[in-house]
């Protein structure tokens, strides 16, 4: 089943550069005009703000007018399930709209009136920056002590959230409050091999060996969607991001 999780965690690491490279860096990075946070009054909230809510979920959308409501519906009904068992749980969900051309942001506002403005908020980008841009605008924008990157496809089941909650609890103690929980789906490659053209597995393997060799041994699924982080460890990584398109 695809929604099912296998966890692997890691703590945060911060590579140091050079002023140098880091003065490339910002030239190179593209910033984008986005408007304000739509059903929303009031500043937009800052990560650098103390956190006011327990979970915020960042959830970046391009083009998902179709398979954006699933997402939603399964999303929502856990988070309000949960905060009835639970009244001293609070969350957040933000829906980047990253410059789509359909009705993606029509459709995220209709939930955003259904769940008012302190549960749902919707942010537009005025033009596509791309997955690593629209996360981070969310994260930037988010409220809570952790915070969650949640794909708007729904490939993975939002329950599984508790998943990568226990995975992340199981790296306590945080240094300096950071860590990292990934989901991952390395387990059902054997399923989506049997689905993809012989191209797009010899592409897959390509890609999983180059991420190995020059980055990330670890862990086997850097690209699933489904990420947990620390406020503190998110205003790391983040503030870090330079390249927008991933």
């Amino acid at each position: 089943q695809l929604g099912k999780l296998l966890i692997k965690c890691s703590t945060i690491f911060l590579i140091s550069f050079s002023s140098q490279i880091c003065a490339i860096a910002h030239v190179t990075a593209k910033t984008m005009p986005h408007k304000d946070a739509e059903c929303r009054r009031g500043s937009t909230p800052n990560i650098h703000d103390p956190a006011t809510r327990e979970l915020s979920v960042v959830v970046p959308s391009y083009n998902e007018e179709d398979r954006l409501p699933l997402m939603m519906d399964e999303a929502l009904d856990y988070l309000e399930k949960r905060q009835k068992r639970d009244p001293s749980f609070t969350y957040e969900v933000i829906v980047v709209n990253d410059g789509s051309k359909d009705q993606t942001a029509k459709v995220a506002k209709e939930y955003c009136k259904k769940y008012g403005s302190d549960k749902v908020r919707v942010i537009s980008l005025e033009k596509n920056r791309g997955k690593g841009g629209a996360v981070r605008t969310g994260v930037f924008s988010s409220r809570g002590k952790k915070i969650l990157m949640a794909d708007a496809d729904g490939a993975t089941k939002f329950a599984d959230i508790e998943k990568v909650e226990e995975g992340l609890k199981n790296l306590q103690p945080w240094p300096k409050q950071m860590a990292i929980s990934c989901g991952s789906r390395a387990h059902l490659e054997k399923d989506s091999i049997a689905k993809r053209s012989y191209f797009r597995t010899l592409l897959m393997y390509g890609f999983h060996f180059l991420v190995w060799f020059l980055c990330v041994k670890e862990i086997r699924d850097t690209q699933c969607g489904f990420k947990l982080l620390t406020r503190e460890a998110a205003l790391q990584t983040f503030s870090n991001l330079h390249i927008e398109r991933w």
